[in-house]
Parts: structure tokens; sequence; C-alpha cells
């Protein structure tokens, strides 16, 4: 069964576009794991420091896999993140 992630994440105040610059990368790369079907960051039209990143994984083996290979990658420059930010998972069943 697929795996959708929600994260919500925070830049640091005023570093909205900064931090959407720096993660573009981590987008691209991302797509390219065994096993992802969707990677995408929004950005909030209310508040740019607020982003969604919305993940779509074919399963929790290829999600597991992702954080292995994610740990290994560079991590975004100091200052741009606030907090830890918040993870939402659902196991996915589309329906139509």
């Amino acid at each position: 069964m697929s795996v959708r992630l929600v994260v919500t994440l925070t830049a640091a105040p005023g570093k909205g576009g900064e931090f959407a610059r720096a993660f573009a990368p981590r987008c691209e790369q991302s797509r390219k794991d065994p096993g992802c079907l969707q990677f995408e960051l929004f950005q909030s039209t209310s508040n740019p420091d607020r982003f969604t990143l919305i993940e779509l994984w074919e399963s929790q083996a290829a999600l597991d896999n992702h954080a292995k290979l994610q740990a290994a990658r560079p991590p975004l420059p100091e200052g741009l993140r606030a907090g830890a930010g918040e993870r939402e998972d659902y196991e996915y069943n589309r329906t139509r």
C-alpha cells in the first residue's frame, strides 16, 4: 500500500524565498529515489515562511529507503529553518 506524507515546515522569519531555493535541489533529488511517486514543496501565499511538503511513496519500504538516503545527504544551510516541522503519515488507497 502507498504511503502519503504531509509535512509542514517553517522557514526562519523572512527566509521563505531562500528556503525554497535551497530546498528545490532536495525535491529534484528525492523524486529520483526508488518508489517516489510525488515529492513537492508548496509555499503559503498568506505566509511566505510557511511550507507544505507533499510526498507519496509506493510502499513503506520505499519511504524507509528514502529516509536512509536523506540522512546521508547534506543538510540545508544553517539558519534557514525554524523548528523541526510537523509530519502526518497516511496509508494511501486511491479510490478513483
